[in-house]
């Protein structure tokens, strides 16, 4: 997080985020960890932090918050607020901030295409990985995911070709 300039936090940032829908609960979260415990993303990067995230949206770090690429990290699965006693549904605050980054210009108005055109791939590559070890589910083999990532893209790619 860094040093807090107080003279930079903005006290109606976290107001601002609950107005949002999805956002309401955000000021009840009291910092358990859980969200931060299953969040798939940051069991893959130490660094990502939801429970972080949340503390700084609640201390009125504004800029800190909307311009952080950690903001577009989240895969929006909702393990997190699975997880929430609280309720706070940290992946519909993910939206709600995201709009708010583009909205005051953090980032180009195109960019939540692009992750969501990042996001849909991954889902099919993932399907397709997951079918090719299905087929061998009462096996006990071992798999080589990257071989299993070469085949899924041909498969994607494939099915994105018209056929001639």
């Amino acid at each position: 997080m860094g040093t807090i300039v107080l003279s930079e936090l903005d006290p109606k940032f976290k107001y601002e985020v609950a107005e949002q829908p999805g956002g309401e609960n955000i000021k009840v979260c009291f910092s358990c960890g859980l969200c931060t415990a299953g969040c798939p993303v940051s069991e893959i990067d130490e660094n990502y932090n939801p429970r972080k995230i949340i503390h700084m949206v609640l201390l009125g770090m504004r800029e800190q918050v909307l311009s952080s690429d950690f903001i577009w990290l989240c895969s929006l699965c909702y393990t997190c607020y699975a997880h929430c006693p609280q309720n706070v549904k940290f992946t519909d605050v993910m939206r709600a901030l995201r709009t708010m980054a583009v909205k005051e210009g953090y980032v180009h108005p195109s960019f939540p295409d692009r992750i969501k055109e990042i996001d849909n791939l991954s889902q099919k590559l993932r399907q397709q990985m997951a079918l090719s070890i299905l087929r061998r589910k009462s096996e006990d083999a071992s798999i080589n995911p990257a071989e299993l990532l070469a085949k899924a893209s041909r498969e994607v790619e494939r099915a994105k070709s018209p056929v001639s």
